[in-house]
């Protein structure tokens, strides 16, 4: 491109990059009809009403192979988007009718329903497959929604799903992209997305959907990375090791809280199915070892150590409900770890299992012996590549709490 502009005039090389910056952008317009996951037998006794809609608007970033990205190459050229999709939730319902199951809760005289919701994420899709006329990725979602109703005990009792109006949004979708005209494509797909608050509130059960998706693309960068994929090589990556030392401050609600309140609380106390409750510390520090053996992948082992505040809090209700149980605020795990890059944001993601906790009795019911992390990271190279980012930490997928951390990798 440099060479070609030496031999033309200014101009024409201005309204050739011109031209090359207008193709870098495309958007999307789909519909999502879907339909609510059902997760377990709990849910299941109180889950009516499962349909919802929902409809996407998406804006879109393609870099190009004339833009010299080595992540790009490494990744077949990506898009990256930042999308709004509404979600019409009023056919998901709850009700739980009178059982021994809700001990102390009375049943309510309606049906509690999830409400409308408007999400902001950005996504990130990676091409598996591509030809002159179809296209085969995969997408990852991270962003936040905001929800018109939540748990109330007046008026939405038995809404379980959603208890906070601002949440966390995650979203993965598969997609097949027909090209049916240079710069225009029909899109076809299965989409699963969920909604959470991550801990921060109660109740956090979380919104878990999948919807098959139909929706048109304009991709006017298709014929450019079409044609050049197949010719391009990345940069010769130099694997090394390093070791990574992150610390970490979540906070949290308890689930023993909330069921404390719910089905052990008579109707006439002031307590009986409340809506707020004491948000807990949680602090973390983890060393990992980690081998980047590609430019966009890392993967390692780490030892995690874990203090929660609310330990005192659960010794407690152990002892006025009879319980005599092991408790300690120091947990610690073995885990492995991988993370995924794109350029200086990282995804990051383990899985550990326990060596030590002694978190009271409800635990044995509420946790796995295992545990979860996945968050968003993004390095300072100019603090020597110091780390920010956001995690939850989650056992069997339920969320135990939200931390932000603060991470510093050591080359070896």
């Amino acid at each position: 491109m440099a060479l070609a502009c030496l031999a033309l005039s200014p101009s024409v090389c201005s309204v050739a990059g011109d031209s090359l910056q207008g193709q870098h952008w495309g958007g999307a317009l789909s519909v999502l009809p879907g339909r609510i996951v059902v997760m377990d037998s709990y849910q299941r006794m109180w889950q009516k009403g499962k349909d919802n809609v929902a409809a996407a608007l998406e804006a879109t970033y393609a870099p190009l192979p004339s833009d010299s990205d080595a992540f790009a190459a490494d990744y077949g050229y990506p898009t990256l988007s930042v999308g709004v999709r509404f979600h019409w939730n009023h056919g998901v319902t709850m009700h739980k009718t009178q059982d021994r199951t809700w001990g102390m809760a009375q049943e309510v005289g309606y049906d509690s329903r999830m409400g409308n919701a408007a999400s902001l994420y950005g996504t990130f899709s990676r091409p598996f497959f591509r030809t002159s006329h179809w296209t085969a990725d995969y997408s990852l979602s991270v962003g936040t929604t905001y929800s018109r109703r939540k748990y109330d005990k007046d008026n939405n009792a038995d809404n379980e799903l959603i208890g906070s109006r601002w949440l966390i949004y995650f979203g993965a979708g598969l997609h097949l992209t027909w090209r049916v005209a240079a710069d225009w494509g029909i899109r076809a797909g299965v989409d699963y997305y969920h909604h959470s608050n991550g801990a921060l509130s109660r109740p956090n059960k979380g919104a878990n959907f999948v919807a098959p998706s139909l929706g048109v693309v304009y991709m006017p960068y298709y014929k450019e990375v079409v044609k050049a994929s197949p010719m391009m090589r990345s940069p010769r990556f130099n694997p090394y090791w390093y070791v990574d030392l992150t610390v970490a401050a979540g906070a949290k609600t308890l689930e023993e809280d909330w069921k404390q309140t719910q089905y052990k609380t008579p109707p006439d106390d002031p307590a009986y199915r409340k809506e707020h409750f004491k948000v807990y510390a949680a602090y973390a520090l983890s060393a990992d070892v980690m081998c980047r053996y590609r430019r966009r992948w890392a993967s390692g082992i780490g030892v995690d150590a874990f203090y929660g505040t609310y330990a005192s809090h659960i010794r407690q209700m152990d002892e006025t409900n009879g319980y005599d149980e092991r408790h300690s605020p120091w947990s610690f795990g073995l885990a492995a770890k991988h993370e995924v890059f794109w350029h200086d944001l990282s995804l990051n993601m383990s899985l550990g299992v326990y060596v030590f906790r002694h978190m009271g009795h409800a635990a044995r019911g509420l946790e796995k012996p295992y545990y979860e992390r996945i968050g968003l990271r993004y390095a300072f190279r100019r603090l020597g590549g110091l780390q920010v980012g956001a995690n939850v930490k989650a056992h069997y997928l339920k969320a135990d709490y939200t931390e932000v951390t603060l991470g510093y990798p050591v080359r070896l």
